[in-house]
């Protein structure tokens, strides 16, 4: 396994720190602890940021769904892939913010607003811009997902107000290739740096449960937390095999490693928001129980996240009541410093 100043120097458009964060036999060392000292130093890192018992909540609605050019193999809007997802067009901006309203009056502090491009056409930008002002004039935090994103499209989101951007880099670069071909590693790590340089904060993480290693899941981890500025936001989701889909039979992973995977990113990134995303519904409460304790703090409401399946809320409900857990204000991160 390569260590991470040549693994960060093949992708270097975003990678501008000359000097790493952490190097890669550090974190494995970390992720291989025993169990409960892995997580004892997880929850002591998330407690000297975070109020450990609230939860950022977040809805996500897909404003433009299937026909993507992308490859992913874990996708169900990926053209490439008989998954039996019909293509639609852009959402009208008032449906959106109509969508929006429901959202913060149930709660949630940050609306995101997917769409499967492989990156935005210019006709679509002043609808985008719409939807941007709209959610942010309700009070609510703004975050987008539209694929590959040049300088000036960043700009013009940035001038629009947008929060965060989210594009995920999945896994590790070693393993990128086998999930997809139709756009590198260095190309997630390029969109990041337009991102970052427009001052949009970043919200990228990855998929677990695509066959790639332990060392892969540490890797990709590593390159995030050694970004000039670590990602604002660090969504870490579990595979959901799509029927038709290249990994439709991909084996689960392990409960106990995903959340070593949960405690290595709260680690590595202490000031980062850690969502527990995709795959919740697969997840046991004990399974996502430790995945809070590990330093997650941030999960998707709503019984639909894009295409796939996501927890009724009234069982998310019930989990918080049962652990004492609440949602997090907006902006209610403590000051380091106390």
């Amino acid at each position: 396994m390569l260590d991470v100043n040549s693994s960060t120097e093949s992708t270097s458009v975003a990678a501008k720190a000359t000097e790493p964060r952490w190097i890669l036999a550090d974190a494995q060392k970390i992720y291989n602890l025993p169990f409960n000292d892995l997580l004892y130093r997880a929850q002591s890192t998330h407690r000297a940021t975070f109020d450990p018992n609230a939860i950022q909540m977040s809805r996500l609605l897909s404003i433009k769904t299937g026909g993507c050019a992308e490859d992913c193999g874990y996708c169900s809007q990926s053209a490439h892939y008989p998954t039996g997802l019909k293509a639609s067009k852009l959402m009208e901006v008032e449906r959106v913010l109509a969508e929006a309203r429901k959202a913060r009056d149930g709660g949630a502090t940050r609306y995101c607003m997917g769409a499967a491009w492989r990156s935005p056409k210019e006709r679509d930008m002043e609808a985008i811009v719409a939807m941007i002002s709209g959610v942010r004039a309700l009070g609510m935090e703004t975050c987008m997902t539209l694929g590959m994103l040049t300088p000036e499209q960043s700009g013009r989101l940035a001038d629009a107000g947008l929060d965060y951007y989210n594009h995920n880099v999945d896994t590790s670069e070693r393993f990128y290739g086998e999930i997809i071909t139709t756009r590198s590693f260095a190309d997630r790590l390029e969109t990041l740096a337009n991102v970052r340089d427009a001052g949009i904060k970043v919200c990228a993480g990855g998929i677990l449960g695509m066959g790639e290693t332990a060392d892969d899941r540490i890797s990709m981890l590593v390159t995030l937390a050694n970004l000039p500025v670590p990602p604002e936001s660090v969504p870490i989701n579990m595979l959901i095999p799509i029927p038709g889909s290249k990994l439709a039979d991909a084996a689960p992973v392990d409960p106990i490693d995903f959340v070593r995977t949960i405690a290595l990113a709260r680690i590595l990134m202490p000031q980062s928001h850690v969502r527990l995303s995709a795959g919740r519904t697969e997840m046991s409460d004990e399974t996502q129980a430790l995945c809070f304790f590990a330093g997650a703090n941030s999960i998707f409401v709503g019984e639909t996240l894009l295409t796939a399946d996501n927890p009724r809320e009234d069982h998310d409900a019930s989990l918080f009541r049962r652990l004492g857990l609440k949602p997090m204000a907006l902006a209610a991160k403590k000051d380091a410093a106390e």
